[in-house]
């Protein structure tokens, strides 16, 4: 099947896995059931920001163009004519 995958922010990401950690070292000392799902829930969203990092695709509105740049320089490349 074709799947369309939405390209999820690095915010996402973050609080996963700030998520998972507060989940794992402190909510689970005060209960384990609750400690469990949290962080079963945070890996389950990590995991989606990964497929959304590797397969989804980049927005039309943002404009990359690799040849302006210069091994991350500022430095504009003169095009051949």
């Amino acid at each position: 099947m074709n799947y369309k995958v939405y390209p999820l922010s690095g915010t996402f990401m973050i609080t996963a896995i700030l998520g998972f950690l507060i989940s794992a070292f402190y909510i689970y000392d005060l209960s384990e059931a609750w400690g469990f799902t949290f962080s079963l829930f945070f890996v389950l969203m990590f995991i989606a920001s990964m497929i959304s990092l590797t397969y989804a695709a980049i927005p039309e509105h943002v404009n990359i163009r690799p040849e302006i740049y210069i091994s991350g320089s500022k430095k504009k490349v003169k095009k051949k004519k």
